[in-house]
């Protein structure tokens, strides 16, 4: 592995770490929130959060790649 690509790997791994944190506070706050009765919100969320389950199995398969 070249040092770019280790430098570009750990960059992209911590922003992963960054929208898994993200993800999960958002999905507390989706729970609150159906808690409350707003149901259809919650489920906007959820949508959006399984979006970011996708991008972020992408991501790590990009990781992957430049480690290799």
């Amino acid at each position: 592995m070249t040092d770019h690509n280790a430098i570009a790997a750990d960059t992209l791994e911590l922003l992963l770490m960054n929208q898994q944190a993200l993800r999960a506070s958002i999905e507390e706050l989706s729970l609150w929130v159906r808690q409350r009765g707003s149901i259809p919100t919650a489920d906007n969320v959820m949508v959006a959060l399984r979006t970011l389950d996708t991008h972020a199995e992408a991501i790590a398969t990009g990781i992957e790649a430049l480690r290799s």
